[in-house]
């Protein structure tokens, strides 16, 4: 029998790329066709709909996004139509089949952290405001799954999407950073996250989920473990704190709850001090 289609949106990016990676095992009943902007224009509606209704997917996970926060800030109306405009036009077409679609937890204002799905979001930045708004239209069909996550690190394509990714780019410049000891996240490693969506996708079981790393840790933290995984780069990590930032507004603490979520899966999601400790030999 022909396997049914996983459409997977932003396949040239961290998330996506390792969604379709993980479908060989994690997902062994779905073909995952990853589809990058390269391939297909997302905002070309006319482009997006002659090839839905050509290839018929059976289930859309939407990883694409104009997901670098500065730029948003910079450009707010080409954010919306990447992120709003799309999502909203995908879900639409996907009104009939599983859709998946990517947020984040800087939908939330950081003022308690430890957020779980009932939490009242309040974005800060033009980012966050455009994934709020794009979860309120995918949520609008009870089919359809909102997953939000936190900082995701691997291996991308293009070697740029990576939280690892970016502190590596510094320590091999020699770059000292500054990170935050008062800002936190729950880092988890892409490949978690993309074993996690699919056992997800298995249980049929649509609405809003938390996903991220079982711990939480400053970005001092996280830029401090990554020091200690890579001392022949002689990295430089220097304690700041967000009452120096200047810029637009960051949300102290988006830490989330991941209760819900890990109810329905097979294996214990990992926080980033553990999942390093067990991959030693891991590219990340």
């Amino acid at each position: 029998m022909t396997r049914p289609l996983a459409w997977v949106t932003g396949a040239g990016g961290l998330i996506g790329n390792c969604i379709v990676q993980a479908a060989t095992t994690a997902a062994p009943d779905w073909q995952a066709r990853g589809l990058t902007r390269e391939e297909l224009d997302l905002t070309d509606e006319t482009a997006v709909r002659t090839a839905f209704l050509r290839e018929r997917p059976a289930l859309v996970i939407h990883c694409a996004a104009m997901s670098r926060s500065p730029d948003c800030q910079a450009d707010p109306a080409q954010a919306r139509r990447a992120n709003v405009d799309v999502t909203g036009f995908l879900a639409r077409l996907a009104a009939g089949i599983p859709f998946v679609f990517f947020s984040t937890d800087l939908v939330f204002d950081g003022r308690e952290g430890n957020y779980d799905e009932a939490a009242v979001v309040n974005p800060l930045s033009v980012y966050a405001e455009t994934k709020a708004m794009a979860e309120q239209e995918v949520l609008s069909n009870p089919r359809h799954t909102v997953v939000r996550t936190s900082l995701n690190g691997g291996t991308s394509p293009k070697g740029d999407r990576g939280f690892n990714e970016e502190i590596r780019r510094a320590f091999k410049a020699g770059r000292p950073l500054r990170l935050f000891t008062d800002e936190f996240r729950c880092p988890i490693a892409a490949e978690v996250t993309a074993r996690a969506v699919w056992e997800l996708v298995g249980c049929d079981r649509p609405g809003l989920y938390h996903l991220a790393g079982a711990e939480r840790l400053s970005r001092w933290k996280i830029g401090d473990l990554l020091a200690r995984r890579w001392p022949q780069l002689n990295p430089k990590v220097e304690a700041g704190s967000l009452r120096e930032y200047s810029g637009a507004p960051r949300p102290p603490d988006t830490s989330l709850n991941c209760e819900k979520l890990q109810g329905l899966l097979s294996f214990p999601l990992p926080g980033l001090t553990r999942w390093l400790a067990e991959h030693p030999d891991v590219v990340f």
